[in-house]
């Protein structure tokens, strides 16, 4: 059995053209990245809602279709339909390509390298030194880098984006925007909605596998950073318009089920009558039928055919198979119902029968080796081969993850599929998708082309001493547990602040559950998100719920008393959305509208690099951009006060699709 991240079969219909796929025509075939930071809504169903289709065969027809695919190259575009304008930097960007094609019209494919500024002005174009050295020591009418800068300021169509802008001696052009723009680009934000602020990525279709525990095995804390971040990406994604397929590749499948069943079938006679009572504690079971399997050679042997006969599709093994699955599952729900993960389940079952195809095309394109009595493929670079068949005609990891990841593209035509599991298998990934690279099933990394594929790695969660997350018992922490004393540690600490300040009468028992569920769940992702994901992260209770620093609890207070402040105003929002408008006098209420208005880009940051503490970062910094603006702009009964409500409106807003695409459920009174 393996536990991981999912992958998907997809394979386009017999209408597309047939190409001679293995030889690599891809290059000419996939859209092209227009990212340069780029690094490498399918139907969702709530995993407690799932039933056993997906666990069941293909048809044969479904095998036979797969086959026919074999050589069929998918068909991908790079057309998409957006409603948002996009981020700011992808705006200046258009400004700047127009100049850059008039500056040098026979360089059609210069890109423009546009980024925020913090010290000079709000954004820089940084193309001319890279130009110069392209055309240093050849006729050309400019001299220098600064003369590039100037002649790309001068030829710059007219904007009204851009206040001002002024070219620095090394030729970096420093854009200065304008307040009515920013102003009024917050105002259309408001009237038209936050989506107007997605950003724009080059990516229809992504694949996101996360999660994946196994069956008759208890999700534990080591599940948490593969779910709460490849939740989070799933959601950045989708935010981006991007229709994702978000993947449980369940470790449903292997030989540890003839252990399980055998024993089951030993201790319970009738277990189709007792049902789930059979079993009890999955966990227990588990580790009972293992004692059992280690310490009796019969029963090991009886396990052994067990396997067989599940694997030959023998009705009672595959009822009782089917029985322990549905019980991991509904435990796997529990978890997922808390924290508000939706998923669907592919897992290792689904895949098996399309091996043998798919072993087959590999070795016709000639990538499989004999290897003492397993099959394999040698990756260049890499000391050990991909074992894709053991010596005993098995298949493991590697099999299931190429099949899986075929499916994905055929069938599934997932321009990018994301996987999302522990820094330890990042040379696993590697070898399979190099693997899947000498077989023409995904372009060249280095072209920058489509379809992508990426290993999220993650570091390990810590104890308070600095070693792995454990009870005092040694035993992994059931995760289940965890999120509940987060939210009871919440739960006591808000009772006791509303008694404190004489408003426990005004909160019924359902607010102060729902809100601390919000924030004892809220501060545990949050926890996790914030740090980069390649670094393991110490978890403590006392530093996740502290209500000061950059914490969950401290963002969603601050986002309460942003909304109490709107309230306090008895001012209708809807009205003043239409009827006023904002002004930008104050220099804090510049730097808060700048920051406002660069969330798009920080999403497709976050977005594109995989790497959700990028958001955290922003979310953190807005909150304290928006103290200092409060502190030193008098809101209401202000002469400015329509215009800073607004304000206190758009962080609100912003700050709500933050916490959405983290997955926190935001509070709106403390």
């Amino acid at each position: 059995m393996m536990s991981r991240a999912t992958i998907v079969p997809y394979f386009p219909s017999s209408s597309l053209p047939l190409r001679s796929f293995c030889r690599c025509r891809i290059a000419t075939d996939y859209p092209k990245a227009t990212s340069r930071r780029f690094l490498s809504s399918g139907k969702v169903v709530l995993m407690s809602a799932m039933s056993n289709d997906a666990l069941t065969a293909p048809s044969q027809e479904a095998t036979d279709a797969i086959g026919q695919a074999a050589n069929v190259e998918p068909n991908f575009v790079s057309t998409q339909n957006r409603d948002s304008v996009g981020s700011v930097k992808q705006q200046l960007s258009k400004i700047f390509k127009v100049s850059l094609q008039s500056t040098f019209p026979n360089d059609v494919d210069i890109d423009p390298l546009v980024s925020a500024s913090t010290k000079f002005a709000d954004y820089q174009c940084n193309n001319a030194m890279g130009l110069w050295s392209r055309i240093k020591g050849k006729f050309t009418e400019f001299s220098n880098p600064n003369s590039i800068g100037q002649a790309i300021v001068e030829n710059l169509p007219p904007s009204e984006m851009v206040q001002s802008t002024s070219v620095a001696k090394a030729g970096f052009i420093n854009i200065v925007l304008s307040n009515v723009w920013i102003a009024k680009h917050i105002e259309n934000m408001l009237s038209n909605g936050i989506r107007e602020w997605a950003p724009i990525i080059p990516v229809k279709r992504a694949v996101v596998d996360f999660s994946s525990p196994n069956i008759a095995k208890e999700m534990h804390v080591g599940h948490l950073r593969s779910t709460i971040i490849g939740d989070t990406l799933s959601r950045m994604l989708e935010f981006s318009n991007v229709e994702v397929l978000r993947r449980n590749h369940v470790g449903d499948w292997g030989t540890q089920f003839g252990m399980l069943i055998e024993y089951l079938f030993e201790m319970f006679p009738n277990w189709e009558d007792a049902g789930q009572q059979a079993i009890g504690d999955l966990q227990e079971f588990y580790k009972s039928s293992k004692k059992k399997f280690d310490e009796d050679a019969s029963f090991k042997e009886r396990a052994q055919r067990a396997v067989v006969r599940l694997q030959g599709g023998e009705e009672k093994y595959r009822n009782a198979w089917k029985q322990i699955c549905e019980i991991s599952r509904r435990e796997f729900a529990q978890v997922y119902q808390r924290l508000g993960i939706h998923l669907e389940e592919k897992g290792e079952s689904f895949y098996n029968p399309f091996i043998p195809d798919v072993i087959q095309e590999l070795s016709d394109k000639g990538l499989i080796e004999e290897s003492e009595g397993a099959r394999v493929i040698f990756i260049e670079g890499q000391s050990i081969p991909l074992i894709v068949v053991k010596s005993d005609g098995g298949y493991n990891y590697a099999s299931t993850d190429l099949t899986a990841l075929r499916y994905r593209l055929r069938e599934e035509k997932a321009e990018w599929i994301i996987y999302v599991t522990d820094v330890g298998q990042q040379q696993h990934f590697d070898m399979v998708f190099s693997a899947a690279r000498r077989a023409c099933w995904l372009p060249d990394p280095k072209g920058n082309l489509y379809p992508k594929t990426n290993h999220v790695g993650f570091g390990i969660v810590l104890g308070q001493d600095g070693k792995r997350f454990r009870t005092r018992s040694t035993e992994v922490v059931r995760l289940v547990d965890l999120l509940d004393e987060a939210k009871n540690r919440c739960k006591k600490e808000l009772q006791q602040r509303l008694e404190n300040n004489g408003k426990l009468g005004e909160w019924s028992e359902q607010e102060l559950e729902r809100t601390a569920e919000a924030v004892g769940y809220g501060a545990v992702k949050y926890a996790d998100l914030k740090n980069n994901r390649l670094t393991n992260y110490m978890f403590s209770f006392d530093q996740m719920l502290n209500d000061k620093g950059n914490t969950a609890v401290y963002l969603l207070y601050a986002h309460a008393r942003i909304c109490s402040i709107i309230r306090k105003s008895n001012r209708d929002l809807t009205e003043l959305t239409k009827s006023g408008s904002i002004s930008l006098g104050h220099p804090d209420e510049r730097i808060l509208g700048l920051h406002l208005i660069r969330f798009a880009e920080i999403v497709e940051e976050a977005c594109m690099n995989l790497l959700p503490n990028v958001l955290c970062e922003y979310l953190y910094n807005l909150s304290e951009i928006f103290t200092r603006f409060y502190t030193s702009c008098q809101v209401i009964g202000s002469a400015e006060e329509t215009s800073r409500l607004l304000l206190c409106e758009a962080t609100a807003v912003v700050m709500r699709k933050c916490f959405e695409v983290l997955g926190i459920e935001p509070v709106y009174k403390i």
